[in-house]
This record gives structure tokens, C-alpha cells and sequence, in this order.
């Protein structure tokens, strides 16, 4: 949910900046309504803009989904895997470590 709510934002940041440089009239009702409706929550976000404006919501969806394309065929799945697997194999083995109790020389010396 929070990879679709990171498109949808950044995809409201496309279109506002293509509608910057060609319509500006555009522009500034967008802008004004990502004031008042955060694309936080991207769902919430593109239903509300679609009974206002459904063009423009058309055009959110359409980049979104690029947006997201783009990145699927940049983004290496088998390292990023990879990557995540060996990260939270290194934070289990510091935990570990933090929690055992290793023998001193002291107990060395009776133990043995």
C-alpha cells in the first residue's frame, strides 16, 4: 500500500510540473487542491480528485502506472532480496550477540 501511495504522489508531482510549464491555470487548481487533499493516502486521494476533476485524475493514474513501470524495469528484484535478506541477517546477529552472556577468563578457569 505504501509503494502505491509513494507513486501516486510522485505521479501528482509529474503532472503538476508538466501542467507548470503548459497550462497554469491547470496548474494552480491542482496545486490548490493538493493543499487541501494530501496524496497521502493515493486511493483516497484519486477518488476525490476524479468527481472534481476526472482528467486530471485520468492523467495521475496513467502516470502512476508509468512511473511504476519505469521503476519495475530499473529495479534488480534478486538483489534487492538479496539485500533485505542480508540486512536482517546482520541486525539478528547484532541482537544476538547483545544478548549473550560470554564466560570471562574468570568463569573459564572454574568451568574447565
Amino acid at each position: 500500500m505504501q509503494l502505491l501511495n509513494y507513486f501516486t504522489y510522485k505521479a501528482v508531482r509529474t503532472v503538476m510540473n508538466q501542467l507548470y510549464e503548459m497550462n497554469p491555470t491547470q496548474y494552480r487548481w491542482l496545486y490548490d487542491f493538493v493543499v487541501t487533499h494530501k496524496p497521502g493516502d493515493g486511493k483516497r486521494f484519486l477518488r476525490t480528485l476524479g468527481k472534481e476533476r476526472h482528467e486530471l485524475a485520468e492523467r495521475v493514474m496513467v502516470t502512476r502506472l508509468h512511473l511504476y513501470g519505469k521503476w519495475v524495469k530499473k529495479c534488480d528484484h534478486a538483489e534487492i532480496y538479496q539485500g533485505i535478506s542480508d540486512e536482517n541477517l546482520e541486525l539478528m546477529r547484532e541482537r544476538l550477540f547483545e544478548t549473550v552472556i560470554w564466560p570471562s577468563d574468570d568463569n573459564t578457569e572454574k568451568i574447565g
